[in-house]
C-alpha cells in the first residue's frame, strides 16, 4: 500500500524549485506527498507564494512576516498582511512563517515580539492558524501563545527543544513540526521527543530548501525527502507505519482545513 504525505513547511518559492515547479512537484509526487505548504518570510514574496498555490493544484499558501528578517518589516508590510488577508485568497490556509529567533545577532527582540502579537491579533480576526518560527526562544513564544489564545492554534515548525517545552505547546493546543533533524542520530534529544509525544500532535515537513536530512549535507533540501523523514519517523515510534501516516495526514487537514 502506498502512503500518501504533506509537506507542511516547504519554501517552494525560493531556489531550487524557481522556474522547476512542475518538476519538483512531480519528483514530490512519486515519493508519496500530495500537497505541499509554502509560507512566505515577507511582504515582498506574499504574491508570489499566492501566484504558486493559484498556478500548481498541490500548493497551498501561508502568509507572514518572519523573524530572522526583522529589518525588512515595517508598518506597510503588517498593513500589506491584512489586506490579503481580507481577500482570503481560496488556497491561503495560515499565516506564517512568524515566530522569534533569538540565534541571529542584533534580534531586535523587542520588535519581534511585537510583531509576532500583532499577527497573532490578525490569526484570531480571520480564523486562521499560524505556522511558527522559534529558536532559543520556546519559553517565550509559549507565553505569548498562551496570551493570545487563538482558537485555530497551529504548529511550532522544526521543533528542536526538549520534551517539557513541545508537550506544553501540546497543552496549548498547538502540533509538532518533524523535519530532517530527527534524521541525524546525533540529535538523542529531538529524537526522543518525537517519539514520545502524541501522535496526535504530530506534523511533517522539511523546510526545504533548507534543513538537509542526514545523507544530503551540503545539498538544497527537497519535498520528496518528507517521506525519508516519515521512514525515520517510524524507526522511533512503536505505531504501524500506516498508522503513523494516516493519523498526520488526518492532523494537517484537520490544522489546515485542507481537502484531500
Amino acid at each position: 500500500m502506498s502512503l500518501r504525505f504533506i509537506d507542511t513547511h516547504c519554501h517552494f518559492d525560493f531556489p531550487p524549485f524557481t522556474d522547476n515547479e512542475a518538476a519538483s512537484l512531480e519528483l514530490a509526487a512519486q515519493a508519496g506527498v500530495e500537497q505541499i505548504l509554502v509560507p512566505a518570510v515577507s511582504a515582498s514574496r506574499f504574491d508570489l507564494v499566492l501566484a504558486l498555490a493559484a498556478r500548481f493544484k498541490p500548493v497551498y499558501a501561508a502568509l507572514g512576516l518572519h523573524p530572522i528578517v526583522i529589518e525588512q518589516h515595517d508598518e506597510a508590510a503588517l498593513d500589506s498582511l491584512e489586506q490579503h488577508l481580507a481577500q482570503r485568497p481560496t488556497k491561503l490556509v495560515a499565516i506564517g512563517e512568524i515566530g522569534l529567533d533569538l540565534y541571529r545577532e542584533n534580534p531586535q527582540f523587542a520588535r519581534q515580539q511585537a510583531l509576532l502579537d500583532d499577527q497573532l491579533r490578525l490569526a484570531k480576526r480571520y480564523d486562521l492558524p499560524v505556522i511558527l518560527h522559534s529558536r532559543r526562544t520556546h519559553d517565550k513564544l509559549a507565553l505569548h501563545l498562551k496570551r493570545a489564545a487563538l482558537p485555530c492554534t497551529g504548529v511550532v515548525h522544526g521543533f528542536a527543544g526538549s520534551l517539557q517545552q513541545a508537550q506544553r505547546f501540546v497543552e496549548l493546543g498547538y502540533y509538532i513540526g518533524v523535519g530532517g533533524t530527527i534524521t541525524y542520530e546525533r540529535a538523542s534529544k529531538t529524537r526522543d521527543v518525537m517519539a514520545r509525544l502524541p501522535l496526535s500532535s504530530l506534523l511533517l515537513e522539511t523546510d526545504a530548501p533548507d534543513m538537509p536530512l542526514n545523507g544530503f549535507q551540503g545539498q538544497p533540501n527537497r519535498p520528496e525527502r518528507v517521506a525519508q523523514v516519515f521512514n525515520t519517523l517510524c524507526e522511533l515510534r512503536e505505531e504501524a507505519p500506516e498508522t503513523i501516516a494516516h493519523t498526520i495526514i488526518d492532523n494537517t487537514r484537520r490544522l489546515f482545513v485542507l481537502s484531500g
